[in-house]
């Protein structure tokens, strides 16, 4: 690939980065042990390729280029600090051999155990000992690829604030000598459902932006939608893994029918389902169908993939089960109790028995205090009031929803919800 302009090089490097940068960090940590330094390595590796690739070419093999490299830093490095020991020497014989043109049964390993490999960084970056923001930015910094700029962008926050988190994540992972591996046996379900919540959290705030001007950022969703399958392959016998797998394809199937033409917020009652992403849906009904033929009670993450699938298999919104969303919504709300699920069953329970019975219930809610701030309760409760003829009332919950939204495309359409009640009419549906 000799002749590539400099402007095409760096773009393929970028590409070839954020296809090969996490194997790259997995195979790196199993060899010294430290994430950040497994990191550090791989960047090393990346900046030799920007100073070398532009006149040389980009290798036939990118993605092995830049483990030699890195391998070699790596093994430089583990010298420099007399740490190899017998290690060392094993890896010093195999290393002149490839040296010598053999076939280095080192990079062979590597690959071997590529899988486990990525689990054990999966499992670190996601580690309990951090804060959630900090699990976040290292997954999707170590994982994804994403530079700090981009991931600061994805969330709205300062750069610095990032570089800070990221910092102090591989800090702490040192310090607490947080080892590279998997977690085995009782430590598994709880360091399982790190990992999980960390990758929806990715997933939901790019498929409904918290602040900003855009309603969704896309290519959060793609991102946690990687990492849910890359985790369906990595652990396929957790049900929760596809639980959680189907809950996004699904989910994310209806992306294109949630914003119009000039980017406005479409809601689930109201959207085109023909432009509904069917693909998406196949391959959501297949993951959750996979979470119960392993057996046992589903999850949470798999009762909502059973709740979305509720509505993927409604041609119309008329034709939507919404008892049965009711029940799941019961199933949930014992096996993982929250205000937030109690507010989503509520509308369930409007939808199939009356928007009476569910504003009952989301009447019980308003002196929650973990919801005092959450725009979406005083949205509820406005259109169960609209759908009952009390518009005045619905008018000041919609209002009060669009002071608490920080999201410019939220706040937009509850203000023309709350002018629809102003007017006399029923303001569009929720969904």
């Amino acid at each position: 690939m000799v002749g590539m302009a400099a402007s095409d090089t760096h773009r393929a490097i970028d590409a070839v980065w954020r296809i090969e940068s996490a194997r790259l960090i997995a195979g790196l940590a199993r060899i010294v042990r430290d994430v950040g330094l497994a990191e550090d390595l791989a960047q090393d590796a990346l900046v030799a390729a920007l100073e070398q690739w532009p006149e040389s070419g980009v290798p036939r093999n990118p993605g092995a280029w830049l483990m030699s490299t890195a391998k070699h830093r790596a093994i430089d490095l583990l010298r420099r600090r007399e740490r190899l020991g017998r290690k060392l020497e094993e890896l010093g014989h195999e290393f002149e051999a490839a040296e010598e043109g053999a076939a280095p049964d080192f990079e062979a390993a590597l690959d071997d155990e590529i899988g486990d490999d990525l689990l054990r960084l999966v499992f670190t970056a996601c580690h309990p000992v951090l804060s959630t923001d900090a699990r976040v930015a290292l997954t999707l910094r170590l994982l994804g690829g994403l530079t700090t700029q981009e991931i600061a962008y994805a969330f709205l926050v300062p750069e610095a604030t990032v570089a800070q988190r990221i910092v102090r994540a591989k800090r702490t992972l040192a310090e607490a000598r947080v080892p590279f591996e998997v977690p085995r046996g009782a430590e598994l379900a709880a360091r399982l459902s790190s990992v999980l919540e960390v990758i929806y959290l990715v997933f939901n705030e790019g498929y409904s932006a918290t602040a900003g001007d855009e309603w969704m950022r896309p290519a959060l969703c793609e991102e946690a939608l990687r990492l849910g399958r890359i985790m369906a392959e990595l652990v396929p016998n957790e049900p929760e893994v596809h639980g959680l797998a189907g809950l996004m394809e699904i989910q994310a199937s209806r992306m294109r029918a949630r914003v119009g033409p000039s980017g406005e917020p479409i809601l689930l009652l109201d959207q085109d389902r023909a432009r509904w992403d069917h693909v998406l849906i196949r391959r959501g009904l297949a993951a959750l169908e996979r979470a119960k033929r392993l057996g046992g009670a589903l999850g949470p993450y798999a009762l909502q993939a059973a709740i979305a699938a509720c509505h993927a298999r409604a041609r119309t919104p008329e034709e939507t089960d919404w008892v049965r969303i009711a029940a799941l919504y019961d199933a949930l709300a014992q096996l993982a109790p929250s205000p937030v699920v109690e507010l989503n069953r509520a509308v369930a329970l409007a939808m199939a028995f009356g928007p009476a019975t569910g504003l009952e219930l989301v009447d019980t809610l308003t002196a929650e205090p973990s919801l005092k701030g959450y725009y979406l309760l005083p949205s509820v409760r406005g259109d169960l009031l609209a759908k009952l003829g009390r518009l005045d009332e619905a008018r000041q919950e919609f209002e009060r929803a669009a002071s608490l939204t920080r999201n410019g495309r939220e706040r937009t359409l509850l203000l023309v919800r709350a002018a629809a009640c102003e007017r006399g009419a029923r303001p569009p549906l929720t969904g």
